[in-house]
């Protein structure tokens, strides 16, 4: 009998609770996998617990014929999950999202009526499938030289680098706003660096209040990165006020978004030709099961 060891299971993803499938009306069968039936009201509790609205019921019920297949031939090749490895992933999402209090687990399965021990083997299930696409996709999944390089000619849009831009940021606290006319006749003599040493409470202030190659729309509030945006290489921004906060900006470097070289972007390539191929692997697989059992739609 194969066992399924730790190592099989720390690559899969956080697992949500499931809803009460009991709290859902049965309403009859909308697919059935061999001698095993998938019910509608199934397929809402899987939407719920995923987050998927109406438009995705479709999607949904095949995942869960999906789900049946996988879970049918980790039955047919003896492949089980180990109750040591179930306990410890149970834990992992005990405190993860409890912060380690079982009793908020009870708490929330008794709400939605559901046993603990049906949680429990739901968890055990979504261990199996997600070992068992590890083993027959994920492990086996390569991005061999000719792919990549066809992937970084057939798509270079996909690998530009970042624009990255360098400031220089002098933050004055509320109650040091007075203090702009002094800042501003300082910068008259002295380097906006040694400026901002002396007078920000920035957290950069240290360094000269130096931000460099960084995207300021996501590093900084609207407010500064269009002040920043606003103002040409070398120059300085006037007083920019946020809820009392002064900012005094400069722009000391900017750098326009590039083509990575294929040694630069060779991670990302190499990432994104191996999704690919594991999204073919995992389709063929499961149409090699579908294959080889009986699947009804209604």
């Amino acid at each position: 009998m194969k066992s399924l060891t730790k190592s099989f299971v720390v690559r899969l993803p956080l697992l949500v609770l499931p809803l009460s499938l009991s709290a859902v009306e049965v309403d009859g069968v909308v697919a059935t996998v061999g001698a095993e039936s998938i019910l509608k009201s199934d397929v809402i509790g899987e939407m719920r617990r995923a987050g998927a609205d109406d438009s995705q019921f479709v999607e949904v019920r095949n995942r869960l014929i999906e789900r049946k297949l996988i879970l049918k031939a980790a039955r047919e090749q003896k492949m089980t999950m180990q109750d040591w490895v179930v306990e410890n992933r149970i834990r992992e999402i005990i405190d993860s999202a409890f912060g380690g209090d079982m009793n908020k687990l009870k708490a929330v399965l008794a709400a939605q009526k559901v046993q603990m021990s049906e949680w429990r083997e739901r968890i055990k299930d979504d261990m199996v499938v997600g070992a068992m696409r590890w083993n027959i996709v994920e492990k086996n999944v390569t991005a061999s030289p000719a792919e990549m390089k066809a992937e970084y000619k057939k798509n270079p849009a996909r690998y530009l680098s970042e624009p990255k831009t360098t400031v220089g940021v002098i933050l004055l606290k509320p109650e040091d706003s007075g203090k702009r006319a002094e800042v501003t006749e300082a910068l008259q003599k002295d380097a906006f660096e040694e400026v901002a040493k002396r007078f920000s409470a920035d957290t950069h202030a240290s360094e000269g209040g130096l931000w460099k190659d960084i995207n300021p729309a996501t590093t900084f509030r609207p407010e500064v990165a269009n002040a920043i945006a606003a103002i040409k290489t070398g120059e300085t921004s006037d007083w920019v006020n946020i809820e009392g906060w002064s900012f005094l900006l400069k722009k000391i470097e900017e750098r326009a978004a590039r083509q990575s070289t294929f040694a630069e972007a060779y991670a990302e390539i190499e990432a994104n030709v191996k999704r690919e191929n594991a999204a073919k692997m995992y389709a063929d697989w499961i149409n090699r099961l579908k294959a080889e059992n009986y699947i009804k739609v209604y």
